[in-house]
């Protein structure tokens, strides 16, 4: 159940890249030099925290350094690599009980819109895709910062913050809180193309 949040996350991370108010490019996600992530926390019974990410996803995002509110992102989320640093427990996440990746094993996000509220800040709306629900989510976003790389590159990176109520998206179960949600934290370094 964790893990099917956290793939949301990752979808709502690339969103984040849409706050900056760039002149008009298209980055690509750095997946490949692993400068993104998809974090994500759950409660565990109300005693603690679960914590994990999902390892694999890939997307790209454009904006407009004129026209913020047209920047758009799209993200791609591999279900199946979900990992909380424990076998048996992704293995339950992974199962029919909560994100069925066997039936579902890719979760997608995209962007549609973008509230700049300055100062580098925003609200980035879009549509969600996970276990095979689609719903509309918001996520606060801040800019980082951007700029040349020492190997020739330019690079712009965000934060990502959201909550998810799990049930949203089909995850229940009798011995969880209908309201459970789970929190995702998305770092998204782009490299412009």
């Amino acid at each position: 159940m964790i893990k099917f949040f956290t793939k949301s996350a990752i979808i709502a991370a690339a969103m984040f890249t849409s706050v900056s108010g760039f002149a008009a490019d298209s980055f690509k996600i750095d997946t490949d030099g692993a400068h993104a992530y998809i974090d994500f926390k759950i409660s565990h019974l109300g005693y603690s925290w679960i914590s994990g990410r999902f390892n694999t996803f890939e997307g790209d995002f454009s904006f407009s350094q004129d026209n913020p509110s047209d920047a758009q992102v799209s993200v791609t989320i591999d279900a199946t690599s979900l990992d909380s640093n424990h076998a048996e427990r992704d293995k339950h996440i992974r199962s029919a009980d909560f994100l069925e990746t066997d039936k579902f094993p890719s979760a997608s996000f995209k962007s549609t819109g973008f509230n700049y509220t300055g100062d580098g800040k925003g609200v980035l709306t879009g549509d969600l895709t996970l276990k095979g629900v689609t719903k509309s989510i918001e996520i606060e976003v801040s800019h980082i910062g951007q700029g040349d790389d020492p190997w020739g590159n330019y690079r712009s990176g965000f934060l990502g913050e959201t909550a998810l109520t799990i049930a949203d998206f089909g995850i229940t179960q009798p011995y969880l809180p209908a309201d459970m949600q789970v929190f995702l934290e998305l770092g998204v370094e782009g490299i412009r193309q």
